[in-house]
């Protein structure tokens, strides 16, 4: 499969990982976002288990009329597609059919053709070409992709038994290990049959963001924060992964502040943000406005304040 992916303008979200395409359109929840993109390393055989599981997880999440798309190719040529709301992948033009599913529509088997739309409504025939991106892996804002299909995908992960695992949908961090949970027996094979799952690329333990409604997002590149981040150069250059934030009372700039990483080192800079951006230590009573431009350093503990969103940085021990 090459590397490459028409994107068209938009919002949305388009998102690469192997041999996973995904289309994202909630810019209210992040926490969708995240739980999708996780699951773009999911392949092998037992991948309709597991996107099954996962969209039992996800409906939970999708507040608003938020939509989505995930396609995972797998060795053999064929798909595995999930997806709800305005989203629905179509192969040379013509949707993709499923199975009705709680959480949305489940098709697998699907035989790709020479070229995989995923977005709103249906690929033309002759599309007219929009920005242009070499997708080995990663995420840029977008109303559509359409991947064109020269042969068969690589598997995006190692098989691996599901029996041990289990997926929270309020992080970004994937498949781990955990308890039993409906989720996890959702996704366990009947069989012998081996079910692949999502790891982390690296073991190293990666600083995080926790945010007052529960959700986690992994600081493993710099980030942009905001109601709608996505057109943020930072964003655009590829140099930085969009995170946006539900705003129900529009206190939040469209790219509100940014964190950069440095080694282990992460810093908070407001990009020039309307109602500006505080941050406060884990014992301090009262917040810190900072100047727009000025990195200020993150410790363990520390608590920031975007609008009405607080979160918590964490930063694990070595």
């Amino acid at each position: 499969m090459p590397d490459r992916c028409e994107v068209l303008p938009g919002d949305a979200v388009v998102a690469r990982r192997g041999g996973g395409l995904l289309w994202v359109d909630a810019p209210g929840s992040p926490a969708l976002v995240s739980a999708l993109h996780a699951c773009l390393g999911v392949s092998g055989p037992g991948a309709d288990r597991v996107l099954a599981a996962v969209a039992g997880e996800v409906s939970s999440l999708a507040s608003g009329g938020a939509s989505f798309a995930l396609v995972l190719t797998t060795d053999a040529g064929t798909g595995v597609a999930l997806w709800a709301g305005k989203g629905q992948p179509a192969v040379d033009g013509v949707p993709v059919s499923g199975s009705s599913i709680d959480g949305g529509s489940l098709a697998t088997g699907i035989s790709l053709g020479q070229s995989l739309y995923v977005g709103p409504g249906q690929s033309a025939p002759r599309t007219p070409p929009g920005v242009s991106y070499d997708l080995v892996e990663g995420t840029v804002p977008g109303g559509g992709a359409t991947l064109h299909l020269a042969g068969a995908a690589p598997a995006a992960a190692a098989a691996a038994p599901a029996a041990a695992q289990s997926f929270s949908a309020g992080t970004d961090s994937g498949f781990g290990s955990g308890g039993a949970s409906a989720s996890a027996a959702a996704a366990r094979p009947e069989s012998g049959e081996q079910t692949a799952f999502w790891r982390p690329e690296s073991a190293e333990a990666t600083p995080i963001l926790r945010f007052d409604d529960g959700m986690v997002v992994t600081i493993d590149e710099d980030l942009v924060l905001g109601r709608r981040p996505d057109n943020h150069e930072m964003v655009s250059s590829g140099s930085a992964r969009a995170v946006p934030i539900a705003d129900t009372q529009n206190v939040l700039s469209s790219a509100h502040a940014a964190l950069t990483r440095s080694g282990r080192e992460v810093s908070l800079v407001d990009l020039g943000s309307l109602n500006g951006t505080h941050v406060a230590g884990p014992e301090a009573t009262e917040w810190t406005q900072l100047e727009p431009g000025v990195a200020h350093p993150l410790s363990d503990g520390d608590r920031l304040l975007l609008g009405w969103t607080v979160i918590t940085f964490e930063q694990p021990q070595e």
